[in-house]
């Protein structure tokens, strides 16, 4: 049997960025879920919630400000229902419409919710030193601003599968 050399991995030119945020991303939901439970919200449930609070928004304008699928919406939503802390109402704008109005429990329970993810978000931002915080923020935000690098994701391409003969 022949014996191969070892191989090594190509060397990196920049930092994985990929890497870095799936890990940084990773962690903070798992925090911010853990946060959340205790409140009996999930971190979509607080988000549909903030989301309904801005404006009157549709079930699926709130999904794409949330970056949920239809089915994870509606899902939420008849949770959010069941808990008594949302409702779907028609608009007031569009009868053809539904929204997703907050009950009076559900505004106390996003103000309680936010007060979580702030907190948790603030605890990892602590984490740095105080002028690093800003610049970090602000970096952050000028890569995911509508005109930033990482604004929109790249439409994913549909997998084509070869056919099987018979």
């Amino acid at each position: 049997m022949a014996s191969h050399p070892p191989r090594t991995a190509p060397p990196r030119t920049v930092p994985d960025l990929t890497g870095y945020f799936t890990h940084a991303g990773h962690v903070l939901e798992t925090q911010l879920s853990a946060a959340l439970a205790e409140i009996g919200l999930t971190i979509r449930m607080q988000c549909v919630l903030r989301h309904a609070l801005d404006e009157e928004r549709t079930q699926i304008q709130i999904a794409e400000l949330a970056y949920l699928d239809k089915t994870t919406m509606v899902v939420t939503v008849d949770a959010l229902e069941k808990a008594g802390y949302a409702e779907r109402k028609p608009s007031a704008t569009d009868r053809r419409a539904r929204i997703i109005a907050v009950t009076d429990a559900g505004a106390r329970i996003a103000a309680e919710g936010q007060k979580i993810v702030d907190r948790v978000h603030r605890d990892a931002l602590e984490s740095l030193a105080a002028p690093q915080r800003s610049p970090f923020v602000n970096a952050l935000i000028t890569l995911v601003d509508n005109n930033g690098p990482l604004a929109h994701a790249v439409p994913a391409q549909p997998i084509r599968r070869t056919r099987q003969r018979a």
